[in-house]
Protein backbone atom coordinates (compact mmCIF):
# COMPACT_ATOMS: atom_id res chain seq x y z
CA UNK A 1 0.00 0.00 0.00
CA UNK A 2 1.26 3.47 -0.82
CA UNK A 3 1.29 6.21 1.79
CA UNK A 4 -0.52 9.41 0.90
CA UNK A 5 0.49 12.89 1.92
CA UNK A 6 -2.13 12.70 4.67
CA UNK A 7 -0.52 9.57 6.11
CA UNK A 8 2.89 11.25 6.17
CA UNK A 9 1.32 14.38 7.66
CA UNK A 10 -0.36 12.30 10.38
CA UNK A 11 2.74 10.33 11.32
CA UNK A 12 5.60 12.79 10.80
CA UNK A 13 4.44 16.39 10.55
CA UNK A 14 1.37 17.30 12.56
CA UNK A 15 3.17 16.81 15.88
CA UNK A 16 5.69 19.47 14.85
CA UNK A 17 3.06 22.12 14.12
CA UNK A 18 2.50 22.89 17.80
CA UNK A 19 -0.58 25.01 18.33
CA UNK A 20 -0.73 26.53 14.86
CA UNK A 21 -4.15 27.70 13.75
CA UNK A 22 -5.14 25.76 10.64
CA UNK A 23 -7.66 26.04 7.83
CA UNK A 24 -8.26 22.89 5.78
CA UNK A 25 -9.51 22.63 2.19
CA UNK A 26 -11.04 19.16 2.02
CA UNK A 27 -14.11 17.01 1.40
CA UNK A 28 -15.37 13.56 2.39
CA UNK A 29 -12.61 11.80 0.42
CA UNK A 30 -9.88 13.44 2.52
CA UNK A 31 -9.23 10.29 4.55
CA UNK A 32 -6.23 8.13 5.36
CA UNK A 33 -5.79 4.44 4.55
CA UNK A 34 -8.01 3.58 7.52
CA UNK A 35 -10.79 5.94 6.38
CA UNK A 36 -10.04 8.40 9.20
CA UNK A 37 -10.80 11.93 8.06
CA UNK A 38 -8.21 14.72 8.13
CA UNK A 39 -10.45 16.81 10.40
CA UNK A 40 -10.52 14.02 12.97
CA UNK A 41 -6.75 13.60 12.69
CA UNK A 42 -6.14 17.29 13.31
CA UNK A 43 -8.63 17.38 16.18
CA UNK A 44 -6.55 14.77 18.01
CA UNK A 45 -3.40 16.93 17.77
CA UNK A 46 -2.28 20.12 19.49
CA UNK A 47 -2.95 22.15 16.35
CA UNK A 48 -6.11 24.27 16.36
CA UNK A 49 -8.66 23.62 13.64
CA UNK A 50 -10.12 27.04 12.88
CA UNK A 51 -11.83 26.82 9.50
CA UNK A 52 -12.93 24.34 6.83
CA UNK A 53 -12.98 25.22 3.13
CA UNK A 54 -14.84 23.03 0.65
CA UNK A 55 -14.80 22.59 -3.15
CA UNK A 56 -17.66 21.94 -5.59
CA UNK A 57 -20.15 19.34 -4.27
CA UNK A 58 -19.48 20.39 -0.66
CA UNK A 59 -17.84 18.81 2.37
CA UNK A 60 -19.92 15.65 2.08
CA UNK A 61 -19.91 15.52 -1.75
CA UNK A 62 -23.70 15.66 -1.78
CA UNK A 63 -24.46 18.52 -4.18
CA UNK A 64 -24.85 17.82 -7.88
CA UNK A 65 -22.66 19.48 -10.49
CA UNK A 66 -22.85 23.26 -10.79
CA UNK A 67 -25.04 23.60 -7.70
CA UNK A 68 -24.17 26.51 -5.41
CA UNK A 69 -23.42 25.55 -1.81
CA UNK A 70 -24.01 27.76 1.21
CA UNK A 71 -21.66 28.25 4.14
CA UNK A 72 -22.45 26.33 7.31
CA UNK A 73 -21.17 25.26 10.71
CA UNK A 74 -19.56 21.84 11.14
CA UNK A 75 -21.90 19.68 13.24
CA UNK A 76 -19.09 18.01 15.19
CA UNK A 77 -16.40 20.66 15.51
CA UNK A 78 -18.64 23.75 15.60
CA UNK A 79 -16.41 25.78 13.28
CA UNK A 80 -17.25 27.57 10.01
CA UNK A 81 -17.45 25.57 6.79
CA UNK A 82 -16.82 28.01 3.93
CA UNK A 83 -17.98 26.95 0.48
CA UNK A 84 -15.71 27.80 -2.44
CA UNK A 85 -18.44 27.02 -4.93
CA UNK A 86 -21.28 29.51 -4.83
CA UNK A 87 -23.47 31.36 -7.29
CA UNK A 88 -20.86 33.60 -8.93
CA UNK A 89 -17.20 33.85 -9.87
CA UNK A 90 -16.32 35.74 -6.71
CA UNK A 91 -17.42 32.80 -4.58
CA UNK A 92 -14.72 30.56 -6.07
CA UNK A 93 -11.88 32.29 -4.24
CA UNK A 94 -11.60 32.43 -0.44
CA UNK A 95 -12.11 35.91 0.96
CA UNK A 96 -8.99 37.67 2.18
CA UNK A 97 -10.22 38.18 5.73
CA UNK A 98 -10.29 34.47 6.53
CA UNK A 99 -6.50 34.43 6.35
CA UNK A 100 -6.25 36.95 9.19
CA UNK A 101 -6.97 34.30 11.78
CA UNK A 102 -4.97 31.31 10.50
CA UNK A 103 -1.31 30.38 10.44
CA UNK A 104 -1.47 27.85 7.62
CA UNK A 105 -3.80 26.45 4.96
CA UNK A 106 -3.76 22.67 4.47
CA UNK A 107 -5.03 21.30 1.14
CA UNK A 108 -6.07 17.66 1.00
CA UNK A 109 -8.23 16.88 -2.04
CA UNK A 110 -8.45 13.75 -4.17
CA UNK A 111 -8.33 14.85 -7.80
CA UNK A 112 -9.62 12.74 -10.71
CA UNK A 113 -6.94 13.56 -13.29
CA UNK A 114 -9.10 15.59 -15.67
CA UNK A 115 -8.63 19.29 -16.38
CA UNK A 116 -12.36 19.93 -16.12
CA UNK A 117 -12.70 18.42 -12.66
CA UNK A 118 -12.81 21.61 -10.63
CA UNK A 119 -10.92 20.60 -7.48
CA UNK A 120 -7.48 21.58 -8.78
CA UNK A 121 -8.79 25.02 -9.71
CA UNK A 122 -10.39 25.53 -6.30
CA UNK A 123 -7.00 24.66 -4.83
CA UNK A 124 -5.24 26.98 -7.31
CA UNK A 125 -7.44 29.96 -6.39
CA UNK A 126 -6.85 29.27 -2.71
CA UNK A 127 -3.13 29.14 -3.45
CA UNK A 128 -3.28 32.51 -5.20
CA UNK A 129 -5.17 34.10 -2.33
CA UNK A 130 -2.77 32.66 0.23
CA UNK A 131 0.12 34.12 -1.76
CA UNK A 132 -1.53 37.55 -1.58
CA UNK A 133 -1.96 37.21 2.18
CA UNK A 134 1.50 35.70 2.85
CA UNK A 135 -0.08 32.61 4.39
CA UNK A 136 1.88 29.35 4.09
CA UNK A 137 0.19 26.45 2.28
CA UNK A 138 0.79 22.75 2.75
CA UNK A 139 -0.50 20.39 0.04
CA UNK A 140 -0.93 16.75 1.04
CA UNK A 141 -0.43 14.80 -2.16
CA UNK A 142 -2.68 12.02 -3.43
CA UNK A 143 -2.55 9.70 -6.45
CA UNK A 144 -3.68 10.64 -9.90
CA UNK A 145 -6.20 7.77 -10.03
CA UNK A 146 -5.94 7.27 -13.79
CA UNK A 147 -2.09 7.18 -13.93
CA UNK A 148 0.36 9.80 -15.14
CA UNK A 149 -0.60 9.44 -18.81
CA UNK A 150 -1.21 12.63 -20.82
CA UNK A 151 -3.84 13.14 -23.52
CA UNK A 152 -5.14 16.27 -25.29
CA UNK A 153 -6.71 18.63 -26.11
CA UNK A 154 -4.74 21.59 -24.76
CA UNK A 155 -6.49 24.61 -23.28
CA UNK A 156 -6.09 27.87 -25.21
CA UNK A 157 -5.68 31.07 -23.18
CA UNK A 158 -8.92 32.68 -24.37
CA UNK A 159 -10.94 29.68 -23.21
CA UNK A 160 -9.93 29.75 -19.55
CA UNK A 161 -12.75 29.05 -17.10
CA UNK A 162 -13.36 27.20 -13.87
CA UNK A 163 -12.94 23.94 -15.79
CA UNK A 164 -9.48 25.12 -16.87
CA UNK A 165 -7.76 28.17 -15.40
CA UNK A 166 -4.38 27.52 -17.00
CA UNK A 167 -3.19 25.89 -20.26
CA UNK A 168 -2.93 22.18 -19.54
CA UNK A 169 -4.34 19.21 -21.50
CA UNK A 170 -7.59 17.44 -20.66
CA UNK A 171 -5.68 14.49 -19.21
CA UNK A 172 -2.88 16.29 -17.44
CA UNK A 173 -1.10 13.28 -15.90
CA UNK A 174 -0.16 15.17 -12.72
CA UNK A 175 -0.96 14.80 -9.04
CA UNK A 176 -2.65 17.67 -7.23
CA UNK A 177 0.62 18.70 -5.56
CA UNK A 178 2.44 18.68 -8.89
CA UNK A 179 -0.23 20.94 -10.39
CA UNK A 180 -0.09 23.27 -7.39
CA UNK A 181 3.66 23.58 -7.77
CA UNK A 182 3.30 24.07 -11.54
CA UNK A 183 0.73 26.84 -11.02
CA UNK A 184 2.70 28.43 -8.19
CA UNK A 185 5.89 28.72 -10.25
CA UNK A 186 4.37 29.65 -13.60
CA UNK A 187 1.21 31.65 -12.91
CA UNK A 188 0.88 33.05 -9.38
CA UNK A 189 2.84 35.49 -7.26
CA UNK A 190 4.66 32.63 -5.55
CA UNK A 191 3.01 31.29 -2.43
CA UNK A 192 5.00 29.79 0.42
CA UNK A 193 4.19 26.24 -0.62
CA UNK A 194 5.18 23.04 1.16
CA UNK A 195 4.40 19.71 -0.47
CA UNK A 196 4.00 16.50 1.48
CA UNK A 197 4.85 13.78 -1.04
CA UNK A 198 3.42 10.30 -1.19
CA UNK A 199 5.59 7.28 -0.61
CA UNK A 200 5.79 4.38 -3.09
CA UNK A 201 3.38 5.82 -5.67
CA UNK A 202 4.41 5.30 -9.30
CA UNK A 203 3.07 7.13 -12.34
CA UNK A 204 1.95 3.90 -13.98
CA UNK A 205 -0.39 3.05 -11.08
CA UNK A 206 -4.15 3.03 -11.34
CA UNK A 207 -5.96 3.81 -8.11
CA UNK A 208 -6.94 0.20 -7.46
CA UNK A 209 -3.23 -0.69 -7.49
CA UNK A 210 -2.45 1.65 -4.57
CA UNK A 211 -4.19 -0.37 -1.86
CA UNK A 212 -6.16 2.73 -0.80
CA UNK A 213 -9.94 2.82 -0.33
CA UNK A 214 -11.90 4.53 -3.11
CA UNK A 215 -14.09 7.25 -1.62
CA UNK A 216 -16.44 8.95 -4.12
CA UNK A 217 -15.26 12.51 -4.60
CA UNK A 218 -18.60 13.71 -5.98
CA UNK A 219 -22.11 12.28 -6.49
CA UNK A 220 -21.37 11.16 -10.05
CA UNK A 221 -17.90 9.73 -9.44
CA UNK A 222 -18.84 6.47 -7.68
CA UNK A 223 -16.04 4.22 -8.95
CA UNK A 224 -12.65 4.13 -10.61
CA UNK A 225 -14.43 2.89 -13.75
CA UNK A 226 -16.29 6.19 -13.79
CA UNK A 227 -13.07 8.17 -13.50
CA UNK A 228 -11.49 6.12 -16.29
CA UNK A 229 -14.09 7.18 -18.87
CA UNK A 230 -14.88 10.62 -17.42
CA UNK A 231 -12.19 12.36 -19.47
CA UNK A 232 -14.07 11.75 -22.67
CA UNK A 233 -17.60 11.50 -21.39
CA UNK A 234 -17.56 14.87 -19.63
CA UNK A 235 -17.46 16.40 -23.13
CA UNK A 236 -21.02 15.11 -23.59
CA UNK A 237 -22.05 17.74 -21.04
CA UNK A 238 -21.54 20.28 -23.80
CA UNK A 239 -24.26 18.67 -25.95
CA UNK A 240 -27.94 17.72 -25.75
CA UNK A 241 -26.98 14.07 -25.17
CA UNK A 242 -27.24 12.62 -21.66
CA UNK A 243 -23.91 11.72 -20.08
CA UNK A 244 -25.71 9.28 -17.80
CA UNK A 245 -26.33 11.57 -14.85
CA UNK A 246 -29.40 10.39 -13.01
CA UNK A 247 -28.49 6.73 -13.54
CA UNK A 248 -26.43 4.24 -11.55
CA UNK A 249 -23.68 4.43 -14.18
CA UNK A 250 -22.94 8.12 -14.77
CA UNK A 251 -20.48 8.69 -17.64
CA UNK A 252 -20.35 4.95 -18.34
CA UNK A 253 -23.65 5.19 -20.21
CA UNK A 254 -24.84 7.91 -22.56
CA UNK A 255 -27.66 8.54 -24.97
CA UNK A 256 -30.78 10.45 -25.94
CA UNK A 257 -34.37 9.66 -26.96
CA UNK A 258 -33.49 10.22 -30.62
CA UNK A 259 -30.63 7.66 -30.72
CA UNK A 260 -31.14 4.11 -32.03
CA UNK A 261 -28.84 2.06 -29.79
CA UNK A 262 -28.10 -0.73 -32.24
CA UNK A 263 -27.40 1.53 -35.21
CA UNK A 264 -25.23 3.74 -33.05
CA UNK A 265 -23.13 0.88 -31.71
CA UNK A 266 -22.52 -0.30 -35.28
CA UNK A 267 -21.33 3.21 -36.15
CA UNK A 268 -19.07 3.74 -33.13
CA UNK A 269 -17.53 0.30 -33.49
CA UNK A 270 -16.53 1.22 -37.04
CA UNK A 271 -13.98 3.64 -35.52
CA UNK A 272 -12.14 0.62 -34.04
CA UNK A 273 -11.21 2.38 -30.80
CA UNK A 274 -8.50 0.68 -28.75
CA UNK A 275 -9.29 -0.85 -25.38
CA UNK A 276 -13.07 -0.43 -25.31
CA UNK A 277 -16.25 -2.02 -26.53
CA UNK A 278 -19.74 -0.57 -26.75
CA UNK A 279 -22.97 -2.32 -25.80
CA UNK A 280 -26.40 -1.14 -26.99
CA UNK A 281 -28.05 0.39 -23.94
CA UNK A 282 -31.35 1.88 -22.89
CA UNK A 283 -31.85 3.91 -19.71
CA UNK A 284 -34.18 6.37 -18.03
CA UNK A 285 -32.49 9.15 -16.05
CA UNK A 286 -34.13 10.03 -12.76
CA UNK A 287 -32.84 13.62 -13.01
CA UNK A 288 -30.72 15.82 -15.28
CA UNK A 289 -31.15 15.61 -19.07
CA UNK A 290 -34.21 13.66 -20.26
CA UNK A 291 -35.37 12.85 -16.74
CA UNK A 292 -38.15 10.28 -16.92
CA UNK A 293 -37.64 9.61 -20.63
CA UNK A 294 -36.24 6.48 -22.24
CA UNK A 295 -32.90 7.11 -23.90
CA UNK A 296 -31.16 4.95 -26.45
CA UNK A 297 -27.40 4.90 -26.46
CA UNK A 298 -24.56 2.73 -25.29
CA UNK A 299 -22.59 1.48 -22.32
CA UNK A 300 -18.81 1.82 -22.50
CA UNK A 301 -16.94 -1.27 -21.38
CA UNK A 302 -13.22 -0.63 -20.89
CA UNK A 303 -11.47 -3.92 -21.57
CA UNK A 304 -7.83 -2.71 -21.75
CA UNK A 305 -7.48 0.49 -19.76
CA UNK A 306 -3.76 0.96 -20.44
CA UNK A 307 -4.32 1.35 -24.18
CA UNK A 308 -7.76 3.01 -24.15
CA UNK A 309 -7.71 6.74 -24.94
CA UNK A 310 -10.70 8.23 -23.11
CA UNK A 311 -10.48 11.69 -24.70
CA UNK A 312 -10.43 10.13 -28.16
CA UNK A 313 -13.42 7.98 -27.15
CA UNK A 314 -15.37 11.09 -26.15
CA UNK A 315 -14.64 12.79 -29.45
CA UNK A 316 -15.58 9.65 -31.37
CA UNK A 317 -18.95 9.51 -29.60
CA UNK A 318 -19.75 13.16 -30.30
CA UNK A 319 -18.64 12.85 -33.92
CA UNK A 320 -20.72 9.70 -34.47
CA UNK A 321 -23.91 11.19 -32.99
CA UNK A 322 -23.41 14.45 -34.89
CA UNK A 323 -23.08 12.57 -38.18
CA UNK A 324 -25.98 10.16 -37.54
CA UNK A 325 -28.49 12.66 -36.15
CA UNK A 326 -27.70 16.09 -37.64
CA UNK A 327 -31.27 17.33 -37.18
CA UNK A 328 -31.57 16.28 -33.53
CA UNK A 329 -28.05 16.65 -32.14
CA UNK A 330 -27.08 20.05 -30.72
CA UNK A 331 -24.11 21.64 -29.00
CA UNK A 332 -25.47 23.16 -25.79
CA UNK A 333 -26.18 26.90 -25.86
CA UNK A 334 -26.56 27.23 -22.09
CA UNK A 335 -24.11 29.05 -19.83
CA UNK A 336 -21.56 26.64 -18.43
CA UNK A 337 -19.38 27.07 -15.32
CA UNK A 338 -19.99 30.83 -15.17
CA UNK A 339 -19.17 31.29 -18.89
CA UNK A 340 -22.00 32.68 -21.02
CA UNK A 341 -20.22 33.91 -24.16
CA UNK A 342 -18.79 30.57 -25.34
CA UNK A 343 -20.33 27.18 -26.06
CA UNK A 344 -20.00 24.65 -23.26
CA UNK A 345 -18.31 22.15 -25.58
CA UNK A 346 -15.66 24.74 -26.44
CA UNK A 347 -15.16 25.61 -22.78
CA UNK A 348 -14.60 21.93 -21.99
CA UNK A 349 -12.29 21.19 -24.90
CA UNK A 350 -10.47 24.49 -24.46
CA UNK A 351 -10.91 25.71 -28.02
CA UNK A 352 -13.54 26.16 -30.73
CA UNK A 353 -11.41 24.38 -33.33
CA UNK A 354 -12.36 20.89 -32.14
CA UNK A 355 -16.06 21.59 -32.58
CA UNK A 356 -15.35 23.11 -35.98
CA UNK A 357 -13.41 20.03 -37.06
CA UNK A 358 -16.32 17.80 -36.06
CA UNK A 359 -18.83 20.00 -37.91
CA UNK A 360 -16.61 20.11 -41.00
CA UNK A 361 -16.35 16.32 -41.09
CA UNK A 362 -12.65 15.95 -40.26
CA UNK A 363 -11.63 12.30 -39.86
CA UNK A 364 -11.25 11.21 -36.25
CA UNK A 365 -7.60 10.28 -36.79
CA UNK A 366 -6.85 13.80 -38.06
CA UNK A 367 -8.50 15.37 -35.02
CA UNK A 368 -6.44 13.19 -32.73
CA UNK A 369 -3.18 13.84 -34.57
CA UNK A 370 -3.66 17.58 -34.06
CA UNK A 371 -4.26 17.00 -30.35
CA UNK A 372 -1.16 14.85 -30.00
CA UNK A 373 0.99 17.39 -31.83
CA UNK A 374 0.17 20.06 -29.24
CA UNK A 375 1.27 18.05 -26.20
CA UNK A 376 5.06 18.12 -26.55
CA UNK A 377 5.56 21.60 -25.06
CA UNK A 378 3.38 20.82 -22.03
CA UNK A 379 5.10 17.47 -21.58
CA UNK A 380 8.49 19.20 -21.48
CA UNK A 381 7.32 21.91 -19.06
CA UNK A 382 5.41 19.63 -16.73
CA UNK A 383 8.19 17.03 -16.55
CA UNK A 384 10.22 19.47 -14.44
CA UNK A 385 7.49 19.35 -11.78
CA UNK A 386 7.07 15.60 -11.52
CA UNK A 387 7.67 14.40 -7.98
CA UNK A 388 7.60 10.67 -8.77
Amino acid sequence: MIRTGLSIFRDEIIGKLGRKKLAVLCNQASVDENCIHILDIISESNAKLELILTPEHGLYSIAQDRVAIENSIHPKYDIPVISLYGENLESLSPKRDIFNDIDMLIIDLQDIGARYYTFVWTASLALERAAEMNTPIMVLDRPNPITGAIEGPMLEDEFTSFVGLYPIPARHGMTIAEIMNYVNVNFTNGAELEIVKMKDWQRSMWFDETGLPWIPTSPNMPTLKTATVYLGMCLIEGTNVSEGRGTTKPFEVFGAPFIDSHDFVDKINSFRLDGVEFLPWFFEPKYSKYAGKTCGGALINVIQRNIAKPVLIGFAIVKAIFEMYPDEFEFSQESYEFVADKLAFDVLTGSEKWRNMIVQGAPLKDIYLVMESELSEFNDKSSKFRLY
